[in-house]
C-alpha cells in the first residue's frame, strides 16, 4: 500500500526524537528521508529507530531524491526559513518546530509563500494541546469572567541547559517566550497590537545575555496582557506552564500552571444591612472542567497539522495565524532595543 503521507525529517537532534515516534505511530505515514548537517548524526538517527531510509546533508538533495510530501523542520531556528521556503516551493507541506523564523520579514515571506504554493506551513506550539489550557480557555471565553481587561502571566525557572542558550543574547525572549505569548493569545483568543519591553540580565544570572523581560502588550480585544518572565531564577520555580491570572468584568480567571484552574465571580451583588453594597463583595468559586484529549504536548499538535490536511483546512498553528506569536518576541526585542512601544501591526505591515 503507498503511504499517503510521506515525511522527510529534517534536524536530527533530541527534539527529532518525538516527532519521529508520532510519524511511526500512523499508519499512513512512512518517514522517507533524514537531514542533518552532520549526516553522521542522520545515520545514527535512523539506526536508533529503526529507519530504512536514505540520509542528506540538505534539504535540497532530500527532496530532489524523495516523493516526498511533508517536510518536517526541527532544524536549528536560524534554518527554519530556508527549510521551509524551499520545501514549499517544492510542493511539500511544512510542519516545524518554533518559532516561525528569526526575522520579521522572513517570517512574511514564508507565510506568502505557503499561500502562493498552495501549501501548509503549521509551527508546534505544544503548549496549547493541554487538557488544562483547554480548560482555562473554557473558564474565560464561555463568559464566567465577563469581558477579560487584564492577564497577567508569570514565568520563573532556573534551567541550566549549557551550551548555546547560555550565550544567547536574549536567551528567554528568543528561545522560550513565544510559548507564553501564544499561549496569551489562545487564551484570550486576541492578537497583540503593541508591546513594551524591558529586558535585562539580574545578579546571579549564568546566561552572557539578558535572562529576565518585563513586557506590556496591549491586546486587540483592548485587553493588557502583562509577561513577567526569567530563566535565571533559582527557588520558588512556576510552571512550565507558567502562572496566570486573567481578571474580567464580573470575576478573575486563576490557573497556577499546574491543576489548580477555578474562577471566582460577583453574580449577586452583596449589600449591607441599609441596602448599599458592601465594602468588599462576596465571590462565588467556579472550578473550570478538564476535557478529554486523545492526544497531548507535541502529539497533540502534531494529530491537528494531519488532521487539517486531511479536513482541508488550515491548522490551529498555521503559520498565518502563528506569525502574530512569533511578532510578540520579535516587537519585544525591537521595544527593548529601542526602550520604546512598539506597534505591532506596523512592523508586520498587517
Amino acid at each position: 500500500m503507498t503511504n499517503t503521507y510521506r515525511v522527510i525529517i529534517a534536524g536530527c537532534g533530541a527534539m527529532a526524537n518525538t516527532w519521529a515516534d508520532y510519524a511511526k505511530a500512523r499508519p499512513d505515514t512512512a518517514i522517507v528521508g533524514l537531514v542533518d548537517l552532520y549526516e553522521q548524526n542522520a545515520v545514527a538517527f535512523a539506526k536508533r529507530h529503526d529507519l530504512e531510509c536514505p540520509t542528506f546533508t540538505n534539504i535540497r538533495d532530500a527532496l530532489d531524491a524523495t516523493d516526498a510530501n511533508i517536510v518536517f523542520d526541527v532544524t536549528i531556528p536560524s534554518s527554519h526559513h530556508d527549510v521551509a521556503t524551499t520545501a514549499l516551493q517544492a510542493g511539500c507541506h511544512v510542519f516545524g518546530e518554533k518559532p516561525l523564523a528569526e526575522s520579521f520579514s522572513d517570517c512574511a515571506d514564508i507565510v506568502q509563500t505557503a499561500r502562493s504554493t498552495g501549501r501548509v506551513q503549521a509551527v508546534m506550539q505544544n503548549r496549547r494541546f493541554d487538557p488544562r489550557i483547554r480548560a482555562y480557555r473554557q473558564l474565560i471565553c464561555s463568559g464566567t469572567i465577563g469581558q477579560p481587561g487584564y492577564a497577567g502571566a508569570d514565568f520563573f525557572l532556573g534551567p541550566h541547559f549549557g551550551g548555546f542558550r547560555d550565550l544567547m543574547d536574549s536567551p528567554l525572549l528568543l528561545d522560550m517566550a513565544i510559548h507564553t505569548f501564544d499561549q496569551a493569545r489562545y487564551i484570550l483568543g486576541a492578537d497583540p497590537v503593541s508591546v513594551y519591553c524591558h529586558e535585562f540580565n539580574p545578579p546571579g544570572s549564568w546566561y552572557t545575555g539578558n535572562a529576565m523581560a518585563l513586557c506590556i502588550f496591549e491586546m486587540s480585544d483592548g485587553s493588557v496582557f502583562d509577561y513577567r518572565g526569567s530563566w535565571c531564577t533559582e527557588g520558588v520555580p512556576t510552571s512550565w506552564e507558567a502562572s496566570w491570572r486573567v481578571t474580567g468584568e464580573k470575576g478573575t480567571a486563576i490557573w497556577d500552571g499546574h491543576d489548580d484552574i477555578y474562577a471566582e465571580v460577583v453574580n449577586t451583588p452583596t449589600l449591607e444591612d441599609d441596602g448599599k453594597l458592601s465594602f468588599l463583595q462576596r465571590s462565588e468559586r467556579i472550578e473550570a472542567e478538564l476535557p478529554v484529549m486523545d492526544q497531548t504536548g507535541h502529539h497533540g499538535c502534531l494529530e491537528e497539522m494531519f488532521t487539517a490536511l486531511e479536513e482541508g483546512r488550515l491548522p490551529e498553528t498555521d503559520c498565518s495565524d502563528n506569525q502574530y506569536s512569533m511578532a510578540m518576541v520579535l516587537a519585544s526585542l525591537e521595544s527593548a532595543r529601542t526602550g520604546q512601544k512598539v506597534m505591532i501591526a506596523d512592523l508586520l505591515k498587517i
